[in-house]
């Protein structure tokens, strides 16, 4: 039963109901075979998790973080200086697990954006950002392009707000045996989409020319494997994914 409901459940919704829980779930979990290296809890598991076959040890009992989530965390703390380095940056449909955390960071001066999230500091169409040119060190913008038809367009725009030598990363559900990307814009039916692009919502499953699409616009991009750098074992602890990449772009100096 909490297989099914973990399946059908959207993680957002997942996380608001977990608030109050969260205290419980974590003492229930606890112990000493998987780490969140985002909250530092250990657990004994991690909880099953995704649309349609589910993923062994990916969903966090304490922040409700999956993969991508603590990949993300761990390149952060130990290949950049985010946690210490004074920086201004957009967090385009920030994650949960994150906002809190990257909010209270005093070396930030952080700004969330989103369309309808209510929690977000900005509303804010990604399509055509309300920020000046050059505006921002750091921009995150995580499982969202997949969600955009014309996604150049909102790639240029987080082009465009990134100051010259700024970096980001920017997450897409991504299909590695893919060479180019599977769209199809006349799919518009919730269910074909999910039986096509993995959930109702999307418009397409990214392949490797992706990265081609985010040098279009002028970004440089580091396709990074990062998951690859820790020990089978410490992959398991973290439960990590082997072959995730981690998108890490750039803007030149020069721009």
């Amino acid at each position: 039963m909490v297989k099914f409901l973990l399946n059908k459940i959207p993680r957002p919704l997942l996380i608001t109901a977990s608030v109050a829980a969260r205290p419980l779930i974590v003492v229930f979990f606890r112990g000493d075979q998987f780490t969140d290296p985002i909250d530092g809890n250990s657990y004994r598991k991690f909880l099953p998790y995704g649309y349609g076959k589910q993923r062994q040890n990916a969903l966090s009992p304490g922040t409700l973080s999956l993969e991508r989530h603590r990949q993300m965390w761990l390149y952060l703390k130990n290949e950049t200086d985010f946690f210490t380095k004074k920086y201004k940056v957009l967090h385009i449909a920030p994650e949960q697990e994150f906002l809190s955390r990257f909010k209270k960071q005093k070396n930030l001066d952080y700004t969330s954006a989103d369309l309808f999230s209510p929690i977000v500091d900005v509303k804010a169409d990604i399509l055509n950002l309300p920020f000046d040119d050059h505006s921002f060190d750091v921009v995150f913008c995580n499982h969202v392009l997949e969600h955009i038809q014309d996604d150049r367009k909102a790639m240029r725009e987080l082009y465009r707000v990134m100051k010259p030598g700024g970096w980001g990363i920017f997450q897409v559900p991504m299909r590695q045996s893919l060479e180019e990307t599977y769209e199809d814009f006349s799919i518009t039916d919730p269910k074909e989409r999910q039986k096509h692009f993995g959930q109702y919502d999307h418009v397409r499953w990214y392949g490797m020319d992706y990265f081609d699409r985010l040098k279009s616009v002028g970004f440089e991009v580091d396709i990074n494997y990062y998951s690859k750098k820790f020990s089978a074992e410490d992959r398991r602890r973290f439960g990590l994914i082997e072959n995730e990449i981690l998108p890490v772009v750039r803007k030149r100096v020069s721009e």
